[in-house]
């Protein structure tokens, strides 16, 4: 609910309330001259990940783009390149460990041309590099994901957590 909305609501209260309404009223101004009240992303190094997802930021590297990437298994094929298409495996979650979407066998692979702007941003930056047959988490900030907007049961300014395994690359 946005601070003119708040505001429209408590304009209505009855008079006996006119106290309360202008303490409140005052407070989303303050607020309102700070900055939007609206959510906004916490930064990765800020985040508070679920134990499942054994996520411990040092044992990671941070890209230039701000997110985070850990090689699990480093594959044995051949390193994939943009402009490709891959045939991976993946779990999505949230960083409290809700996990979101998944593609598990017997499942069919999911496709995608690397680099082509297929997927969110992060799999597109985070997954270069990867050799066929590895395994690398993705910690994905809000703005190479889905930003302030929310996508089915992801909320907006999540930041996503992924495990991918490249399967093949062609």
């Amino acid at each position: 609910m946005t601070a003119m909305s708040i505001l429209s609501r408590l304009r209505r209260l009855r008079p006996r309330h006119a106290a309360l309404a202008a303490s409140l009223a005052g407070a989303l101004a303050l607020a309102a001259a700070c900055g939007s009240t609206e959510p906004r992303s916490v930064p990765i190094e800020q985040t508070l990940f679920a134990d499942t997802l054994h996520v411990t930021l040092s044992q990671f590297t941070r890209l230039p783009s701000g997110m985070y990437v850990k090689d699990v298994t480093v594959g044995t094929g051949a390193d994939v390149a943009v402009g490709q298409t891959l045939s991976v495996r993946y779990v999505g979650n949230l960083a409290n460990g809700r996990q979101f979407d998944a593609n598990p066998a017997p499942k069919a692979l999911f496709q995608f041309k690397l680099g082509a702007g297929q997927v969110i941003p992060g799999w597109d930056i985070g997954i270069q590099g990867m050799k066929v047959g590895g395994r690398r988490m993705l910690i994905i900030p809000p703005e190479l994901a889905y930003g302030a907007n929310s996508v089915g049961s992801i909320p907006a300014y999540s930041v996503l957590v992924f495990t991918v395994d490249v399967v093949s690359a062609s």
